[in-house]
């Protein structure tokens, strides 16, 4: 526990550019409180020790309580996790954080449904989650991964990608390294589709004009001066079916 709780404050003095010693950390970091606590925590949760059970439920109530971060004792939470102010927080109970993971407040590792077993997520190591985010059910989520703010991840997301929108859809991202606080450079898939669509209904538009003018001189008897038909439009392009799934 206390090479991890180590690691915990190593992360936060490389990644967060407010950190300004390690006596402030210790103070005014309740990310780095609730997992010390949670770490406690789980070694009760796992000892199996009578009454451990509920001693360690009311610690994570106690860390939820102080810090506005709520982790079941029962969730594997690796080293150097860094939760970033965290208020709002909820880890499950069944959810795994690898090495190096970075959380934002508002985050959710959440459940679906009533069923037992494994029922939350898992983050692999260095996976961004960013505020308000919420990850949901027993999915997978690769390495080097990074969610954008307010996304809803559903389903299982390969390593080394970028997920934003909700639901969440993947954004891959290959050869570029992106420093993981920088969520001013995540792509804006939205506006990039809806662009796309305008675009097309110009030009449709300036198609529909074309052949309204082509009818016009058939119907006056005057011969056609340049071919009426045009480009076909095809919507199916790959921006497209990217941002609306393999699902969709």
């Amino acid at each position: 526990m206390l090479r991890a709780f180590r690691a915990d404050l190593a992360i936060i003095k490389e990644r967060d550019p407010a950190a300004r010693g390690t006596l402030e950390i210790l103070l005014c970091y309740p990310g780095l409180h609730a997992l010390a606590l949670h770490r406690v925590s789980h070694r009760l949760w796992r000892s199996q020790l009578p009454g451990a059970g509920l001693l360690a439920r009311s610690l994570s109530q106690l860390g939820r309580w102080l810090t506005g971060i709520e982790i079941h004792p029962g969730a594997s939470i690796g080293r150097g996790v860094f939760i970033d102010h965290g208020m709002g927080v909820v880890v499950g109970e069944t959810a795994v954080v690898g090495d190096h993971c970075l959380l934002y407040q508002g985050v959710t590792l959440g459940g679906t449904g009533k069923a037992h077993g494994k029922r939350h997520p898992t983050l692999e190591a260095n996976v961004v989650v960013g505020a308000g985010a919420k990850v949901l059910g027993a999915i997978t989520v690769g390495g080097n991964t990074r969610i954008g703010a307010g996304s809803v991840v559903l389903r299982d997301v390969a390593p080394d990608c970028t997920v934003v929108g909700v639901p969440g859809r993947v954004i891959h991202q290959s050869g570029v390294r992106i420093d993981p606080l920088a969520h001013s450079a995540l792509p804006d898939a939205e506006a990039s589709v809806i662009r796309n669509l305008m675009e097309r209904i110009d030009a449709l538009e300036g198609e529909l004009a074309r052949t309204q003018a082509c009818l016009r001189e058939l119907a006056a008897g005057r011969p056609l001066q340049e071919p009426c038909r045009g480009e076909a439009q095809n919507l199916k392009d790959r921006e497209i079916l990217e941002f609306l799934g393999t699902n969709a």
